[in-house]
């Protein structure tokens, strides 16, 4: 199967729609929200970007590095483009190429045809920083936790 790029990359703060992997190497089976936190190089010289996994699942059981926007949120949340509360762990982040095997155009997309569902409101800022102090210093998961 050929897989082909999405052009331009998103920039850190986008939320796009990603197979976010199950297992290593694996594209998730179903897309989600994921996070843009990087743009990153390979060592063949292609870019991609490293994102953080997004759930609808416990927005409000929130762990360490997580952080959620939700319908309460008003104007991020709509900023967002997201259906649902969601939310993200910043401690479960993965560089993934920015191709068609790993990320899917929405249902309703906003952007044209691209995987950009949202971009980060800048009120959700302080979440973001917060959430990302608690896994400051350490690699990012390049496990699966369920």
């Amino acid at each position: 199967m050929t897989t082909r790029p999405y052009d331009p990359l998103p920039a850190p703060g986008d939320i796009v729609y990603c197979r976010f992997p199950e297992a290593i190497g694996v594209p998730g089976p179903k897309p989600r929200p994921a996070l843009v936190t990087d743009v990153v190089e390979f060592p063949d010289g292609t870019k991609g970007v490293r994102v953080a996994y997004g759930t609808t699942k416990r927005v409000t059981e929130l762990l360490a590095g997580e952080f959620s926007i939700r319908t309460s949120d008003a104007a991020a949340w709509r900023m967002a483009g997201l259906s649902y509360d969601t939310k993200f762990d910043l401690g479960r982040r993965q560089d993934l190429p920015y191709t068609d095997e790993w990320f899917r155009v929405p249902p309703s997309p906003r952007h044209g045809q691209t995987p950009k569902l949202g971009t980060v409101h800048p009120g959700i800022m302080r979440r973001i920083e917060a959430a990302y102090r608690a896994v400051a210093g350490s690699e990012p998961d390049k496990r699966t936790r369920n």
